[in-house]
């Protein structure tokens, strides 16, 4: 008798937490944009491998370096749009704290990414990216669905093969391509089905 209340009482705990659990996730990002950007990565990838004239270092950097601002443009922008017609009029701009989760892992990622530069070494830069990409990730583990931790365990067993692998060049970027590419694709679909999920399958789901 004692034994049912006890697992009744730890089955209620369970719920509880987590309900809270579910109340943290942080539903801002939207899984669109994510495969927005995943869809530009490899398209820039394979725009700078196959243009006549681009197989610079220079130019494959600037090229890269246009990539992340769409992705950071399309991510944001969104988020931008789903706070001004969901919190702006509260002004409840603590519901934005859990984006501040990524910023540690993306600075350090560019202080590294100048510091390359600096030395020349370009052919470590991809394998650099994925690292502390997927680092970012590590700190959504509380706010985004568990799905997400398991994609940053994928950005840094990726970039580490691209650092380790001699065969890897800064001048060769259809693997930096096609690994973003597969990589946002999983991660907007993970995004997009917690919000169905969250939203019980309504369109407003359905542009996340």
């Amino acid at each position: 008798m004692i034994a049912n209340h006890i697992h009744d009482a730890l089955g209620q705990v369970n719920q509880l937490r987590s309900l809270i659990l579910e109340r943290q996730r942080f539903s801002g990002y939207s899984g669109t944009a994510r495969m927005l950007g995943g869809v530009f990565a490899l398209i820039g990838a394979v725009v700078l491998a196959r243009v006549p004239g681009l197989q610079k270092l220079e130019l494959q950097l600037i090229g890269w370096g246009g990539v992340l601002a769409v992705g950071l443009a399309l991510n944001y922008g969104f988020l931008a749009w789903w706070f001004l017609r969901n919190h702006f009029g509260a002004r409840r701009w603590q519901v934005l704290m859990p984006t501040l989760e990524l910023f540690p892992a993306l600075a350090l990622g560019g202080v590294f990414t100048l510091v390359l530069v600096m030395r020349g070494d370009y052919d470590l830069l991809f394998g650099t990216w994925m690292c502390f990409f997927g680092l970012a990730h590590m700190g959504y583990r509380h706010s985004l669905p568990r799905g997400i931790l398991f994609l940053g365990f994928y950005y840094q067993v990726a970039g580490a093969c691209c650092l380790v692998l001699p065969e890897i060049s800064f001048l060769n970027p259809l693997p930096m391509g096609v690994i973003f590419f597969a990589g946002e694709m999983v991660g907007g679909w993970i995004l997009r089905s917690n919000a169905i999920i969250q939203e019980g399958g309504s369109d407003e789901s359905v542009c996340s």
